[in-house]
């Protein structure tokens, strides 16, 4: 299989994953902006990545990392004060192959995130460990239960899994493979959903008599809350990836201080946002030996035409970055360590010209790194999903890094 760039497709075709997941069918001749795209398009083109690894005057990539580094969290505009994380655990379960645990910790002073940990019952103790992250989705009724089985689940839920993730909860797969495994809800998503005053009963219990007409009714409304909120959190001074990545890195502390967790083989995974966010936070924290980022990937300049309107989005772009960087320049934050990033062609979120791009970009990051056999980028023959085969390349990959 190649390495360190564009790898031949795998075919798996399986339909389209949903409606909320993909670009409209229907596209216009020119672009979403009508007349004011020469000007935006003409201004990200004028970007010369100042702070690109790839540029030849950069020489040392360890000299490089701290000040490229420094750059993405400035934009972040959010840095809390650290506080003790005082987990709580709430309940556990006995699931067979592993121990389920419910709990809370601290993230910020303001902060009490839910998390389930899943501890394999047969693993040799400490074992290594994986943040799983949640995707987008436009479903937010549900966050890291997208993640972990359910005795008792939504039907609504299991049939997303189905489209999303071959019907698989990936954390608890993980967890069978002897990794003990973290996820957490994201801001505005599960337990963190925003819930209004005068909201009903279902939208606040989330009951399994929740009908469908309601799911859709909450999580449309959710998804035209994006915007409300994001232009509050800009209000308030912060961003919300400034938000969400710091949970990210908070929750890879608390994992990594475990007594059955082997801090030295700490890897991340997750599809859509979740793969843009284990993508970044294997670029901000070096304890992270392997990512892996399915379904987020791209050249921001490529997406301007026609593709921002279903993936830029304000819980997760870095504003101003991209005078400095290209999302795929950050893979010289990962360097040496591990990545695998994943895309699939028929993934109607991106353009294809950008995904590609990005995977020469993240090639050629490596290979000046002097590490090309610790990158791969994949392009599989699929829609927006996370399906057999690619799990089946990501639990390889994670085996033979974390």
């Amino acid at each position: 299989m190649a390495s360190g760039g564009l790898a031949p497709a795998v075919v798996h075709a399986r339909g389209d994953s949903g409606p909320w997941l993909q670009a409209p069918t229907v596209t216009r001749a020119g672009s979403d902006l009508g007349n004011l795209y020469p000007f935006v398009q003409g201004q990200a083109n004028r970007s010369t990545f100042e702070l690109s690894f790839l540029r030849p005057e950069v020489t040392n990539l360890r000299r490089w990392q701290p000040t490229a580094r420094a750059k993405v969290l400035e934009h972040l505009s959010y840095a809390p004060p650290r506080v003790t994380q005082k987990p709580q655990l709430v309940r556990q379960t006995d699931k067979g192959d592993y121990v389920e645990e419910y709990l809370t910790f601290q993230t910020t002073p303001d902060l009490r995130v839910p998390a389930y940990v899943l501890v394999p019952k047969r693993a040799q103790l400490p074992a290594p460990g994986v943040v799983v992250m949640q995707s987008h989705d436009g479903i937010y009724l549900w966050g890291k239960e997208k993640l972990v089985e359910s005795a008792q689940e939504h039907p609504n839920l299991t049939a997303f899994k189905q489209r999303s993730y071959a019907g698989k909860s990936i954390a608890d797969e993980l967890a069978r493979r002897g990794y003990v495994v973290i996820a957490i809800d994201m801001f505005y998503w599960g337990e963190r959903r925003m819930v209004l005053d005068d909201d009903p009963p279902a939208y606040r219990e989330r009951p399994l008599t929740m009908t469908d007409q309601e799911i859709r009714a909450f999580n449309q409304r959710a998804s035209q809350g994006e915007s409300l909120v994001g232009r509050s959190l800009f209000t308030a001074g912060i961003t919300w990836p400034g938000v969400v990545l710091w949970d990210d890195i908070r929750t890879l502390d608390y994992l990594a201080a475990r007594p059955d967790v082997d801090r030295n083989r700490l890897g991340c995974v997750g599809l859509s946002v979740g793969g843009y966010r284990s993508f970044l936070l294997a670029a901000l924290d070096e304890r992270i030996k392997a990512a892996v980022d399915v379904g987020w990937m791209t050249s921001f300049g490529s997406q301007i035409k026609q593709h921002v309107i279903n993936t830029v989005g304000l819980s997760f772009h870095i504003n101003g970055l991209y005078r400095y960087m290209d999302m795929p320049d950050l893979a010289a934050l990962i360097a040496p360590r591990a990545v695998l990033v994943i895309n699939g062609s028929q993934d109607r979120l991106f353009a294809l010209d950008g995904v590609k791009a990005a995977f020469d970009k993240i090639a050629r990051c490596y290979v000046k790194a002097a590490a090309p056999g610790r990158s791969r980028c994949r392009l599989y023959d699929a829609p927006h999903e996370f399906n057999l085969e690619m799990q089946a390349e990501a639990w390889e990959w994670l085996g033979r890094w974390v």
